[in-house]
């Protein structure tokens, strides 16, 4: 089917492109203006911008922390829409089928689920495979389990731990590699409930910085376009912003990406001893552009933490609100539910969310900062409408302050920033800069060859509105919203890198499993055998 989208905006900042424009559409791809060829179909998108669909690069949808969420708040999902008939998993709540479909009405057309844990990797892609519409993956987690530790402990070679690297991503068929509080985990079963970068794990004599840096190091070799996707050591305490200053000078001007950023802006000014050092951070990854971050915007409204940060969830459980959470420990890595409540009246939560803010708009490239509010830690991934018009309108930023704590406004420069981000920059920020950082070469933009992800949405001044009902949404050419609803159902496709690697590695991890477990590995492993719709499964090219 030949597809004609005119008159509308086109805005596409890989192809450097902002004027009013056709888009033609065939067989699921963008291609060049045809000759002598009629549309099959037409779409007068006059007064709208037309954008590649959205892509969301840390975002919790899947997992056991995802589903500890579901089961530990089932008073939070009866205001949602029934689930549709003969859909698979879960039922409760908020489901993976509700995931694809909210999604997609925002416009987001590829999302990426931050922290699986490689032994919960099957159930992952179980679940991944039933959200709708979106193509999707997953990092999975690695930096506090024993085989990696004692190898980085007998100063094994670089070499050992990129074949281990690789074997992890054959088994659990992953996007990229994670590391969440390096040591840190490991150190809280311990009974240490507190780990700074360069603390040492008891047993082990690893600091968290040497586990970070074997491990970035170690990505980086592999050839996956995604580099060390870090959490770092510290996250939510006062103060921490040396954390996050000392781990950007550690990088040593290689890549890292940095997650959820904003928990890691945190100063000891004022009489809380807790204050907004955004603007230091942000000076901080100007100076240095091998470092990227996403933000994990806090908006202010009821959501639940998931993290596979046992350390920082467990001091986490009496701020609680309501009053329960879930701990649950495994090797390496275990994860932790605590629901909370972020408020506007409340100097602290004010505090994060004015550092957020600061962080998106003082970092100058937006290739360099991601648009996310860590779903579902800061808030909910259905606020984005409400955070892309902050960012949009100092005016709405300056309400918003108005309504804080008094004191909250000396503790932050956000009232002196007046940058407000134009529709090219939120393309690039949510498009552009996601393609690149996961080398999605096929999305992320309008040019000729390019998967049709795209989302129309008509200008209106109120920039909430207009992000939260995009008049069209095509998934590979195909319509999926009309007028901010789902009126078509896809199968989105899963994402995954395969890196070469020396599979000598499989002989010590088989002894390691049957050793140590009791157990063949291969039962952790994701065999094409246990996979549904293995068709739906797309592998992303590493780097030359």
């Amino acid at each position: 089917m030949l597809i004609r989208l005119y008159g509308g905006n086109i805005i596409d900042p890989v192809n450097g492109k902002d004027c009013i424009g056709d888009l033609w559409i065939r067989d699921g791809r963008i291609i060049s203006v045809p000759k002598g060829q009629k549309p099959d179909v037409e779409y007068d998108v006059t007064g709208h911008v037309v954008m590649p669909g959205a892509i969301d690069i840390h975002s919790h949808i899947a997992g056991g922390g995802v589903n500890t969420a579901r089961l530990l708040l089932p008073e939070a999902h009866p205001g949602h829409q029934k689930r549709p008939k003969h859909t698979s998993l879960s039922s409760i709540g908020w489901t993976t089928f509700e995931t694809g479909r909210l999604y997609a009405q925002l416009g987001f057309t590829t999302v990426i689920e931050p922290a699986i844990l490689p032994y919960h990797a099957l159930h992952a892609h179980l679940e991944l495979s039933d959200i709708p519409i979106i193509d999707k993956g997953f990092l999975t987690v690695l930096g506090n389990e024993d085989f990696l530790l004692k190898s980085l402990r007998k100063n094994k070679s670089d070499r050992e731990v990129v074949d281990y690297i690789g074997a992890t991503f054959e088994a659990t068929r992953a996007i990229g590699i994670k590391c969440a509080n390096p040591g840190g985990v490991c150190a809280c079963k311990e009974n240490v409930r507190s780990f700074t970068l360069d603390d040492e794990v008891p047993e082990y004599g690893l600091s968290s910085r040497e586990i970070f840096t074997r491990l970035q190091k170690s990505v980086l070799e592999t050839k996956i376009p995604h580099p060390l996707h870090l959490h770092m050591s510290n996250l939510g305490l006062a103060g921490n912003v040396q954390t996050a200053l000392a781990t950007i000078e550690a990088a040593q001007g290689l890549p890292l990406h940095l997650a959820h950023a904003q928990f890691y802006a945190y100063g000891v000014e004022g009489k809380h001893q807790f204050s907004s050092s955004a603007a230091q951070f942000a000076e901080k990854l100007n100076a240095n552009r091998n470092v990227s971050i996403d933000v994990g915007q806090v908006m202010f409204a009821n959501t639940v933490t998931v993290s596979t940060d046992i350390q920082k969830q467990l001091n986490s459980l009496p701020s609680a609100n309501p009053k329960k959470g879930s701990i649950f420990d495994g090797e390496g890595n275990g994860a932790g539910v605590v629901p909370y409540q972020y408020r506007i009246s409340d100097f602290y939560n004010a505090v994060q969310w004015a550092a957020g803010l600061e962080l998106f708009l003082l970092v100058k490239d937006p290739m360099q900062v991601f648009f996310t509010t860590d779903h579902p830690n800061g808030a909910p991934f259905t606020t984005y409408p409400d955070l892309f018009a902050l960012l949009m309108s100092a005016d709405k930023r300056a309400e918003m302050l108005s309504r804080l704590p008094a004191e909250v406004k000396e503790l932050t420069n956000l009232s002196s920033i007046k940058r407000e981000y134009t529709l090219y920059e939120i393309a690039t920020m949510t498009r552009a800069a996601p393609r690149k950082l996961y080398g999605l070469n096929d999305r992320g933009a309008l040019g000729e060859g390019s998967i049709a992800d795209v989302a129309v949405y008509k200008i209106q001044k109120d920039r909430a509105e207009m992000f939260r009902n995009p008049s069209y949404v095509f998934k590979d050419g195909k319509l999926v919203v009309r007028d901010g609803k789902v009126i078509h159902y896809t199968r989105g496709k899963t994402l995954y890198v395969k890196p070469e690697y020396d599979r000598q590695i499989n002989k010590r991890l088989n002894q390691y499993y049957d050793e140590e477990y009791g157990v063949s590995r291969s039962l952790f492993s994701v065999s094409d055998d246990s996979l549904p719709n293995r068709e739906h499964f797309n592998q992303v090219s590493c780097l030359g």
